[in-house]
């Protein structure tokens, strides 16, 4: 199975003045194709390529670092772009702001910790709000 790059669910402008429809252009045509065009490359002929992007991703991950890599960065990005939002987003519900305020004391507190680990990752990694058990952390990837 070949894979395509996803449309963006928004224009190019949309999320101006945060992120510039050059800035998005060129992250989503460029670097996310990017990795749409080698993981293509490396499961052409192998046997991920009869597989689902989670199944190659699960199959891969201790096996196949090149596919792996390819095949979890074009989720991730996939993903990115569907936490985007042209309204701008605004505060968490009520639910989150509680578990946020259990798990890193305030809303501040927890944005801060968050942009220190995703501003220390190099190139294509990410910051990641996860819930562990019954407990929200900041992790990276």
């Amino acid at each position: 199975m070949a894979f395509t790059l996803p449309k963006l669910p928004y224009d190019y402008d949309a999320l101006g003045p945060h992120m510039s429809a050059d800035t998005l252009k060129f992250h989503h045509d460029k670097h996310h194709k990017a990795y749409v065009d080698k993981l293509n490359k490396a499961i052409e002929g192998t046997p991920y390529a009869q597989l689902s992007l989670g199944e190659i991703i699960q199959k891969s991950w201790r096996n196949d670092g090149k596919v792996f890599n390819n095949a979890g960065q074009h989720w991730n990005h996939s993903f990115f772009w569907q936490c985007l939002t042209p309204s701008g987003g605004g505060q968490p519900g009520s639910d989150l702001t509680r578990q946020i305020e259990k798990d890193f004391g305030d809303l501040a507190a927890f944005q801060k910790e968050f942009a220190d680990k995703a501003a220390k990752q190099f190139g294509s990694g990410c910051g990641w709000l996860v819930l562990d058990g019954e407990e929200l952390k900041v992790v990276d990837t």
